[in-house]
């Protein structure tokens, strides 16, 4: 078993290998080496000490019972979002599969929002869908 205070030394290819052979699965893409010290850390604490409680395995597998909230408003088709930006109104009518925007049908509303100003924006913000949107 592979010791805590070894993790700092290992190179990325050696804490991918130790990831694989704790977890028997390939590590997923993105993490840093940082990151994957801390969670192999963790592991290696939590087995040595006899794994997690039977309590606490229950809270995290035990359903609280209440329903996750979606980020944005749930939009149904035919509605229509108004924008105003740099002195022009843009009209986008929300489609089955996707957003109408100047006769065109965008994917995603971040995407006409990308197009109106030239910047990144999150698209139900922009729209002021969720938080507070720019002006």
């Amino acid at each position: 078993m592979i010791r805590v205070a070894d993790l700092e030394t290992m190179d990325r290819a050696a804490l991918i290998a130790a990831w694989t052979g704790i977890f028997c699965t390939p590590v997923p893409k993105g993490l840093s080496q940082s990151f994957l010290r801390r969670f192999l850390a963790t592991e290696i604490q939590t087995r040595s000490s006899g794994g997690l409680s039977a309590r606490v395995r229950k809270v995290l597998t035990q359903d609280d019972g209440r329903r996750q909230r979606s980020r944005t408003a749930a939009l149904e088709p035919g509605s229509r979002l108004l924008r105003e930006w740099n002195g022009v109104t843009h009209v986008v009518e929300v489609r089955k599969n996707g957003f109408l925007w100047n006769g065109r049908t965008w994917r995603s509303l971040s995407a006409i929002a990308r197009e109106i100003t030239g910047a990144h924006w999150s698209g139900p913000r922009f729209f002021g869908l969720t938080g507070k949107a720019g002006s």
